[in-house]
């Protein structure tokens, strides 16, 4: 299959043989094609040369909704739920149940009930509005919507990013059970380590090429994966952290922080160079901690300061003022604007030192731009590429830049990995230590514990919006942060 956009090559020639029954892993980097290539199953786009064969017959797939009547159903990576409807009425969105003109909403809430027990969320009320479930509630209605169809193959992008362990347990319990009924799974994922525990065969796409196409899973070294995706080896450790100066400043201290029904009393403090990780499953109220630090949540009680001044309850603009950027957990939705140039999204938080007599500086903010896009090596260097059109980790790094043009001094990093490639995950995981070592103070939230661990100096473990335990990251392992986790979660 081949396909191109504006002259542009996404997909140069790949291969792909999916079997009835079997998980069929997709790895790539950023860039190498996987969307492309899942979109055009989905019929979303018409491939420009190549075949697709379903069920032995030549066909085309000219739009999602024939995708649909095949029985290819396709879980993004960036939610697509509707937040202002209800659960039942966002999986049955596009085909609804009626009788007579008539919307049959009790047949609906009853499918909806039998599909969320199916998939181990049984305690999910078909009438509950999505808009108030989280990210990890929010991707099982996307599945349930993918299985209320009469389904063949899931396409699944990145379905464990917003999930943490026990979910990503009960996700590949659901998929065993759909294999076993014959239905394939198509699997894509960053997370190398989920391949050994869900995959039957494995495809790699580099560049909008297959690398290698239905390799066994069991067979097949992770280091020649990691070879075939990058083009070279790569070590996914974490750089040594440099010692935190004992006579550091602190430039974060937080006291006491409550939000009513999210998280009670939690104190801890940063350092300049220091780099503090809060571990904790998804639900445990880490990422509220971080919004309410950057004023996005009003806090009900505690206090947070920024060397030593008193930040103003809810106000986002009294934080960035002081010093504090946040990158979040939704970097598309909540960090980016997509349709906007890479030089306007660095420069967000910092128009008004752009601004000349009530006009941007373009010029100014372009070079201030460039300045970070050489540093962060950021790719395409383009200043004026739209921001929709890169990868994730390049993302993340326009994000990383925004806060460094505007001065920031405390860095809150939601999520910083986040559906991006072990490639880019090296870069960015050095970028974090570089920061820290010129002095900047960082407060990192990611649901990889091994992520935590490898770039915090301390680590806060966090249940049901407790603060359970504060160690240093060489006193505590993986194993150790769950067991804790798991035990103040059931008290």
């Amino acid at each position: 299959m081949t396909k191109s956009f504006a002259g542009v090559h996404a997909l140069r020639g790949v291969d792909l043989e999916v079997l009835p029954g079997e998980v069929h892993c997709i790895l790539g980097q950023n860039g190498a094609g996987k969307s492309t290539l899942i979109k055009t199953l989905a019929g979303v786009h018409s491939p420009d040369e190549g075949t697709i064969s379903w069920l032995g017959e030549t066909i085309s797939i000219p739009n999602p909704e024939a995708a649909i009547a095949l029985g290819i159903a396709t879980m993004y990576q960036e939610l697509d739920v509707v937040d202002g409807l209800t659960i039942a009425e966002n999986i049955f969105l596009g085909h609804e149940l009626a009788r007579g003109g008539f919307t049959r909403r009790s047949e609906a809430a009853r499918q909806t009930r039998e599909l969320l027990r199916r998939l181990g969320h049984g305690n999910l009320s078909p009438h509950t509005e999505v808009g108030r479930l989280s990210a990890a509630s929010k991707q099982i209605v996307s599945m349930a919507r993918a299985l209320s169809h009469e389904t063949k193959l899931i396409i699944m992008d990145e379905p464990s990013a917003v999930l943490d362990t026990e979910e990503v347990k009960n996700l590949f319990k659901v998929v065993h059970e759909l294999t076993s009924e014959g239905i394939a799974v198509v699997y894509i994922t960053h997370r190398l380590e989920e391949i050994r525990q869900i995959g039957d065969r494995i495809t790699v796409l580099k560049d909008g090429r297959s690398m290698a196409s239905g390799l066994p899973v069991a067979d097949t070294p992770t280091s020649e994966l990691i070879k075939l995706m990058t083009g070279r080896a790569v070590e996914n450790v974490f750089p040594p952290a440099a010692p935190v100066d004992a006579d550091a400043p602190t430039m974060l201290e937080v006291e006491g922080l409550t939000v009513n029904g999210l998280f009670d009393d939690v104190s801890f403090s940063v350092r300049a160079g220091e780099v503090i990780g809060l571990a904790g499953l998804v639900g445990s109220g880490r990422s509220e901690i971080l919004e309410t630090v950057y004023g996005a949540r009003r806090r009900t009680s505690g206090t947070v300061r920024v060397a030593g001044k008193e930040l103003k309850k809810g106000s986002v603009t009294a934080a960035v003022a002081t010093g504090v950027g946040l990158s979040p957990e939704e970097r598309k939705s909540q960090g980016l604007v997509l349709d906007e140039p890479i030089f306007v999204n660095v420069t967000l938080s910092s128009m008004s030192r752009f601004a000349k007599a009530g006009f941007l500086d373009d010029r100014g903010a372009r070079t201030a731009t460039e300045e970070q896009i050489q540093a962060l090596e950021l790719r395409p260097a383009d200043p004026d590429r739209p921001a929709v059109t890169l990868s994730g980790g390049n993302q993340q790094k326009i994000l990383l830049a925004r806060w460094l043009v505007h001065g920031t001094r405390v860095l809150l990093l939601d999520e910083p990995t986040r559906g991006v490639d072990v490639g880019a995950r090296a870069e960015i995981y050095a970028l974090i230590r570089s920061l820290a070592a010129a002095g900047k103070a960082i407060v990192i939230v990611s649901s990889e514990i091994e992520e935590v661990l490898g770039l915090a100096d301390t680590v806060l473990v966090i249940a049901d919006g407790r603060v359970l335990t504060t160690l240093p990251a060489s006193q505590i392992d993986e194993h150790g942060v769950l067991d804790l986790v798991m035990k103040g979660s059931a008290e």
